[in-house]
């Protein structure tokens, strides 16, 4: 019960996160989601930060751990709604943005856990 309590608490805080910070992002641009790209970007970062410190430096017990990622990061990032928003980008025959969001998304992201476990591994003492 502990756990689930930590869970919700977490997600409670991600998905405000998510709202404000997308929002912020996006600030009037209508047709391409870059709030959605730009909070998946932040969350893949901050997941590999907290996966490669808990699994190298050991820096995050279990708990902390399931609070942030499952909690906190799985309600901030957001690929429902990037799917969702993909799939209205795709009806809407805006392939040129529809390829940006997939392809920015997928390299983007993929990226961030890829900085995240650079800056773990060779740059955090």
């Amino acid at each position: 019960m502990y756990m689930l309590l930590l869970i919700g608490i977490g997600g409670f805080i991600g998905a405000v996160l998510r709202y404000s910070i997308s929002g912020w992002i996006q600030n009037g641009l209508v047709t391409f989601p870059i709030g959605t790209l730009g909070v998946n970007f932040i969350g893949s970062f901050f997941l590999s930060l907290v996966m490669y410190l808990s699994e190298y430096k050991e820096l995050f017990n279990e708990e902390t751990r399931i609070f942030l990622t499952i909690g906190l990061l799985g309600a901030f990032t957001t690929m429902s709604t990037f799917s969702y928003e993909s799939f209205k980008l795709l009806e809407q025959k805006e392939i040129v943005l529809l390829s940006l969001n997939v392809i920015g998304t997928i390299v983007l992201t993929f990226f961030a856990v890829y900085l995240g476990k650079f800056i773990v591994v060779n740059l955090w003492r």
